[in-house]
């Protein structure tokens, strides 16, 4: 198996067992809760780039497809099915931004895991999210969070601009289809389409990446009075 492909099984099976994990506690549901709240809270966050409509496509990639409470057992499944032989045929950067993906999704999901057990069925909301945030802690891995997704950002960018690559899109979706691959295609599909009309990446990412480290910093501030001075927006 091609050296890129071997992490992108190991973030699929991570998911996999995490997902199980999820079930067997009984918190899959409140999982999905909170991926929920957090898409609104991002929308809310960065409103005036979900505004605009050159952003949108991005935008909503990012939250449907790779952060969002969808159910991706079926791409993952495809994937796992594919993935040597993507490796063979997608070009270096195409194979480094679906390794970010996935390993955005794995992090995202153990994160959500250990908040979901923290907050135990209480009512959603910015004060009891930031409690649970602040309780669940590690910084560290939040951190490589955003930085999972500022390169994946920069690796959307380059992939667009390979030369053929639309094309190679464009005519892989009759034999994906053929092949019961038509989920994955698609989700490959509109993370091509969403990334292709930003032009400039650096000014859709580069305000997310900052606001999203803002966030972290002020969350974890040990000063942080909650009660007055809570930093997440109302969703």
């Amino acid at each position: 198996m091609k050296g890129s492909a071997h992490p992108i099984v190991e973030h699929l099976h991570q998911v996999n067992e995490l997902r199980e994990q999820a079930e067997q506690s009984q918190l899959l549901n409140d999982v999905h809760a909170l991926q929920a709240w957090q898409c609104q809270r991002l929308l809310a966050t960065h409103a005036d780039l979900a505004s605009q409509k050159r952003y949108q496509l991005a935008m909503q990639f990012f939250v449907d497809e790779l952060y969002g409470p969808k159910d991706f057992s079926q791409r993952d499944a495809d994937l796992a099915r594919v993935i040597p032989k993507l490796a063979s045929v997608l070009p270096n950067k195409a194979m480094s931004a679906l390794d970010d993906a996935l390993a955005l999704n794995a992090l995202s999901f153990e994160l959500d895991l250990a908040m979901a057990d923290k907050l135990q069925g209480q009512n959603l909301d910015r004060d009891s999210y930031a409690l649970a945030y602040r309780q669940v802690g590690r910084p560290d891995d939040r951190r490589h969070q955003i930085e999972i997704i500022a390169h994946l950002g920069q690796q959307l960018a380059d992939v667009v601009h390979i030369r053929g690559i639309g094309m190679l899109i464009k005519l892989a979706r009759r034999p994906a289809k053929m092949a019961g691959l038509l989920t994955l295609h698609e989700f490959l599909e509109r993370g091509f389409d969403a990334f292709k009309g930003l032009g400039d990446v650096h000014s859709f990412i580069e305000p997310v990446i900052a606001r999203e480290r803002a966030l972290m910093l002020q969350l974890f501030d040990e000063n942080l009075d909650l009660k007055k001075d809570n930093p997440l927006p109302h969703v």
